[in-house]
């Protein structure tokens, strides 16, 4: 039964990455999104350059895993600081509550993904139905970016607002998860979940040695949820009203 639930999850997987990119057109500037959804919807990119039907695409990377990734496509890369816009984000979500709010960070890179999504003219989030949600914070955690030498003081300050938060461990080596910008995670759980995620994201981005929180506000413009349907992966589009 486990086997069988990993399939169709997979398989709404594939066909929600590759409905994003149907969105995709050439000369595009093109935020490339972290996690494993984001990771088919980049070899679908790959592979339509690799046959001619994208030209002249340019991507940008959330993370390091996502630039060796393109890299071995053969997409085209630019830094972040290296373009002025991004036509197209796509990336995909730990969480979606039904006002579009997301939780992401799932993989620590949350940072560099709200820049790309805050850069973009169309963010557009990738999902298979699982991830919706109708409170965010009650099933997954909260990750919050922290300065080395500030996760005690952190620690201590998101407890003053309600939460537990703790320190993100790695899972092959000892010692944290360290985040692509060198920095460590704490895993927030608010009790009863976030009331008002708003609120929330702007009370902990305040909270020094705080460098960002995977509450992304107000910036998704499409949620491609992956779906079965009579046995078959299809893809709904939600949108905001």
């Amino acid at each position: 039964m486990m086997a069988e639930t990993a399939d169709l999850q997979n398989q709404m997987k594939k066909a929600v990455a590759e409905a994003a990119v149907e969105k995709i057109r050439n000369g595009m500037i093109l935020g490339l999104g972290s996690g494993s959804t984001a990771a088919l919807m980049i070899r679908a990119v790959g592979a339509k350059i690799s046959s001619g039907e994208l030209r002249d695409i340019v991507g940008v990377t959330t993370s390091f895993q996502g630039e060796v990734l393109a890299s071995e496509l053969g997409i085209p890369l630019r830094n972040v600081s290296a373009v002025e816009h991004i036509d197209l984000a796509i990336d995909g979500a730990d969480e979606v509550d039904p006002a579009f709010q997301l939780i992401k960070g799932g993989g620590a890179c949350h940072v560099q993904e709200k820049l790309v999504a805050s850069m973009a003219k169309r963010f557009v989030i990738v999902v298979d139905s699982t991830k919706l949600v109708e409170r965010l914070n009650v099933g997954f955690l909260l990750p919050v970016e922290v300065l080395p030498s500030a996760w005690s003081q952190v620690k201590t300050r998101l407890a003053q607002l309600g939460g537990r938060a703790d320190l993100r461990m790695a899972q092959r080596k000892a010692g944290p998860v360290v985040t692509d910008q060198g920095n460590l995670v704490l895993d927030l759980r608010m009790e009863n979940g976030i009331q008002n995620p708003e609120i929330l994201e702007k009370e902990i981005n305040n909270i020094p040695g705080v460098l960002e929180n995977g509450l992304f506000i107000d910036l998704a413009d499409e949620v491609l949820v992956g779906e079965i349907v009579n046995g078959v992966a299809g893809v709904k589009s939600l949108r905001r009203s």
